[in-house]
């Protein structure tokens, strides 16, 4: 490359900034923070740029004694091509498990997989202490595990279709006889989930693409309770929806967990994640790099763990660190 050729290269990979640039620039939230000279920076520096504050004074979930709590799901070596490698975990009842890592980790395709939407391989899945196999989401959900996806409008629901028609989508074979559905219990089931849910709705005739972010989240969340899951798998359940909203969103999934629902939660926003989690799962390049109990976690160790390369846990040392980390949260 000629001398006097200049190169602006945009990364997460701390460790590939540190050997090939002179200054790092970090840029957060949309806004320059600070540039830097390399060789006079460390990389946890560099991460506490990115990160840009400390969230030791905001709130954090009250953490339940889940050492004797059921183990709703058990995963072993969750291997998907090309991406993920040896991705084991387990999840207990009346749990809050949340899954953070970079743009690209591996943490939605952890959640496809669990639901059959991808092909993968599995050394053990086990549900309720039963051996699983499942080999779409149609079984996902017979086995009682509901998947909220990060895109609701396109595929969590049909937003040309009322309030109602979209809270029972999972559950019609319940109030149907004959190939005949039952509209009555439909609308009552609908009605006494749209006030449990503060769904604002003129009714559960309205169709959802009139509702606000916040409220079509909502009527995603009713599809799954109708179905009575006890697994529930949310993937950005905020994206998209004021502040507000999100505060209800968040009520919600405490009163799920605490009503002994298991919960893996999946967001971007590390304040999300430490604000709702028990403990969390960190992602990079496909593998879970660490597990974080709720009272150890901070956005830079979050971070740490997120950036590191080719330094998997082995097996042994993953289902160590899950068993421990669920003891300790």
């Amino acid at each position: 490359m000629n001398e006097n050729t200049g190169v602006i290269y945009i990364s997460h990979r701390m460790d590939e900034l540190k050997q090939i640039s002179q200054r790092i620039t970090v840029i957060r939230d949309g806004e320059y923070v600070d540039t830097v000279d390399t060789a006079a920076v460390s990389i946890k520096e560099v991460i506490s740029m990115m990160v840009g504050r400390r969230i030791s004074g905001e709130q954090r979930p009250a953490v339940p004694d889940l050492g004797s709590s059921d183990i709703v799901l058990e995963v072993s070596g969750l291997n998907t091509k090309p991406l993920l490698k040896d991705v084991s975990f387990e999840l207990r009842r009346g749990e809050i498990l949340g899954f953070a890592g970079l743009m690209g980790a591996g943490r939605t395709e952890v959640a496809r997989a669990l639901v059959g939407a991808d092909r993968a391989s599995f050394s053990k899945l086990r549900v309720h202490g039963k051996d699983a196999v499942i080999a779409n989401p149609a079984v996902a959900a017979k086995l009682g595990i509901g998947y909220l996806s990060e895109d609701r409008k396109h595929l969590g629901l049909m937003l040309e279709r009322d309030v109602k028609e979209n809270i029972m989508l999972s559950s019609l074979g319940v109030n149907s006889s004959l190939g005949w559905i039952n509209d009555a219990a439909l609308r009552k089931t609908a009605e006494e989930l749209r006030q449990k849910l503060r769904i604002k709705s003129p009714s559960v005739n309205q169709l959802a693409r009139n509702l606000s972010g916040g409220n079509q989240q909502k009527v995603v969340i009713a599809k799954w309770l109708v179905k009575d899951c006890d697994l529930l798998i949310f993937d950005e359940p905020t994206r998209g929806i004021d502040v507000g909203a999100k505060e209800e969103i968040y009520k919600l999934l405490e009163e799920l967990a605490a009503a002994g629902k298991a919960i893996i939660m999946i967001s971007s926003e590390l304040p999300e994640v430490l604000r709702m989690s028990h403990r969390i799962a960190v992602m990079s390049e496909g593998r879970i790099t660490g597990f974080l109990a709720n009272d150890e976690a901070t956005q830079e160790k979050i971070m740490e763990l997120a950036t590191q390369r080719d330094v998997p846990l082995h097996h042994d040392e993953l289902s160590a660190t899950a068993t421990n980390g669920a003891k300790s949260a």
